[in-house]
């Protein structure tokens, strides 16, 4: 495929004039917001001024005045100071208020977040746990509305510690929330223990209402929304949903926990006696305030009759580490995407193979992007066989190109019947016309789970090598300031890189495959590639160098094989022989010879027809 200077010229300016539109059309928005915003702004200047603070301070006074009365017997408890204890491990840094007994701020000190501070799993305003108590006679009051007393940090024994909040009323009845935290765990115990549950709850069951709002903590927020999901534990078994697949889940069955999972990171509330029932509900956020979802829980659960009642808890708060959650034995691991939906399967091949090996190579090799390499060496190595046959099924048919050449001669228009000669110089010949394909198609699998892999996996988070700064998104060596459809808002050298070692794979197959009457059949292999561009741009650039480093090892692999593994004159010798030797037809061959004929006819048929009209 040949372009002449002039062509080359007419590509490049065609190139830079939708550059230019993208980014003239882009200005003129901005202008026009700009313009829009300004009118909003002198329209409200004209707007009467309300006392909206007056207003505010009134509506203050009538929801405490509504909070006091609800508290009944635990008005006291109403209008108190809210105080603030940090308890802080190797891992975790909580900050706990008194108000509602739960956490306030959870910080995690080992992971950083876009702002460069530490990512923030729990952050006052929307997030929070609570549950309604009766305090009176038709009267229920939150328990987030209460502030408890005490608050004081205990040392254990294990170098753990433990904050207890306590609340009680007038009538001898009282609320327990023992926190306890562990050295390097990222699991919190949360005890519950409320005496006089009698009166306090409502046929022995407590309804626990879970608040958690999901923030961006990657450059990428488009991705981290895709991977934003609700998993859950229930029958023994691990679900999930997705926002793209519903915002809303019923739970009718007991469920042991319950986890609202980003990309790297996850917050679980796990009952250690089961939620007999519950529901979710998930706002999708599309501003720009870096909120990715607000979730909201109601859990019930029901507890033994008695005016006693304990109820064992846990929270966690941490990252996506498969060894961590799985060292917990309660399933928490599957929240990780190493295959769903349709790629299921490839989780097997992640969990037996990719991460044990990649595990391997990162025990002694510093680099990330060095382990990358390393482990696309060994699937190479591993898969040469594959590549080796496919290449010998290429040779074969570059031997059988010339008596393919005279056939299309021979038969020229007849497509149905130059189709069942060239099957017969295949049968005869001893050649599978699909064996370069095979081969390539069970490569397939391996793609796809190292697509969830490198999605995934939180040791690449932050990890740099080259000039990508993270391995777990795209590397970026050109950003626009605006979107191109179907390529991005930035060059990605590595997504280049791939793409163009794949053209160069591309070439040297279709030079040793006869040749392609077929236009579409013809430019494909050039065609898919570029595909690639727009495809990969977008993703982890962990990816994208293993993808590049594959075809630079598939290239010299090429060339090896082709040059000093397969003996082109053997090959041929070997195919003559074949054809002397007699045939066995396969029943799948027998019938496809019958569909064949059968095509051939009516063809003929239908030409004959043509012909006399």
């Amino acid at each position: 495929m040949q372009f002449d200077k002039n062509a080359i010229i007419g590509f490049v300016l065609l190139a830079l004039m939708f550059l230019g539109f993208f980014y003239f059309t882009r200005t003129g928005q901005l202008e026009a917001e700009k313009q829009q915003k300004h009118i909003r702004d002198s329209i409200a200047a004209l707007q009467p001024k309300i006392d909206t603070a007056a207003a505010r301070l009134d509506s203050m006074h009538h929801e405490q005045q509504s909070r006091i009365a609800a508290a009944g017997q635990f008005q006291a408890a109403v209008n108190s100071v809210e105080k603030e204890t940090t308890l802080e491990t190797d891992v975790l840094k909580i900050t706990f208020s008194n108000k509602g007994a739960q956490p306030k701020l959870v910080q995690l000190k080992k992971y950083k977040s876009i702002d460069s501070q530490d990512v923030k799993l729990v952050e006052e305003g929307f997030d929070k746990i609570t549950y309604p108590v009766n305090t009176d006679a038709n009267r229920t009051v939150q328990i987030s509305d209460l502030y408890f007393e005490g608050g004081e940090a205990l040392k254990n024994a294990d170098g753990g510690q433990t904050l207890a909040y306590q609340l009680s009323d007038s009538s001898g009845r009282k609320i327990i929330h023992r926190f306890t935290l562990h050295p390097g765990n990222y699991m919190i115990d949360w005890n519950l223990e409320i005496e006089g549950a009698g009166s306090l709850l409502t046929q022995n069951s407590i309804n626990f209402l879970w608040q958690n709002e999901v923030k961006q903590h990657e450059k990428d927020i488009v991705t981290e929304k895709r991977e934003t999901q609700v998993g859950f534990w229930i029958n023994n078994d691990y679900d999930y949903f997705t926002l793209g697949r519903t915002h809303e889940k019923q739970f009718e069955n007991p469920l042991k926990w319950l986890s609202v999972k980003q990309k790297f990171f996850n917050t679980t509330l796990i009952s250690k006696n089961n939620f007999n029932s519950g529901s979710i509900n998930c706002s999708e956020s599309h501003d720009s305030t870096g909120i990715i979802t607000a979730a909201t829980a109601s859990l019930k659960m029901i507890l033994p009759a008695g005016n006693v009642a304990n109820v064992p808890l846990q929270i966690y708060y941490g990252p996506n580490d498969y060894t961590i959650l799985k060292s917990y034995d309660m399933g928490l691991q599957n929240v990780i995407n190493l295959g769903q939906g349709i790629y299921t399967f490839v989780k097997y091949i992640n969990r037996w193979l990719v991460m044990p090996v990649f595990d391997f190579f990162k025990g002694f090799v510093g680099s990330y992007g060095l382990v990358i390499a390393l482990l696309t060496i060994f699937i190479r190595v591993l898969t040469s066989p594959l590549l080796y046959k496919s290449y010998l099924s290429g040779a074969k048919m570059k031997a059988l190109r010339p008596e393919l050449d005279l056939l299309k001669a021979k038969f020229k228009d007849d497509q149905q019947g130059y189709a069942m000669e060239q099957m017969k110089v295949f049968r005869s010949a001893g050649v599978n016309p699909l064996g370069g394909c095979m081969p390539a198609l069970l490569q397939i699998p391996i793609f796809f789970s190292l697509y969830s892999f490198f999605n995934s996996t939180i040791a690449l988070r932050g990890q740099d090598f080259l000039w990508a700064n993270d391995l777990s998104s795209y590397d970026s060596i050109l950003t626009f300031g605006f979107n191109i459809p179907f390529y991005g808002n930035h060059i990605s050298l590595f997504t280049l890189l791939a793409t163009a070692t794949s053209l160069l794979i591309s070439i040297y197959g279709m030079s040793q495959t006869p040749t392609q009457d077929n236009p579409m059949m013809k430019y494909m292999p050039y065609i898919f590639p570029v595909m690639l561009l727009g495809i990969f741009n977008g993703l982890p650039s962990a990816l994208t160098w293993y993808y590049t480093v594959s075809n630079v090892i598939t290239l010299t692999l090429q060339y090896v094989i082709q040059h000093f593994i397969i003996d082109h004159d053997k090959i041929v010798a070997q195919l003559e022989l074949n054809k002397k030797k007699p045939k066995t037809k396969s029943k799948w061959q027998e019938r496809l010879e019958q569909m064949q004929e059968t095509q051939k006819k009516l063809q003929d048929k239908t030409k004959t027809r043509q012909q006399g009209k």
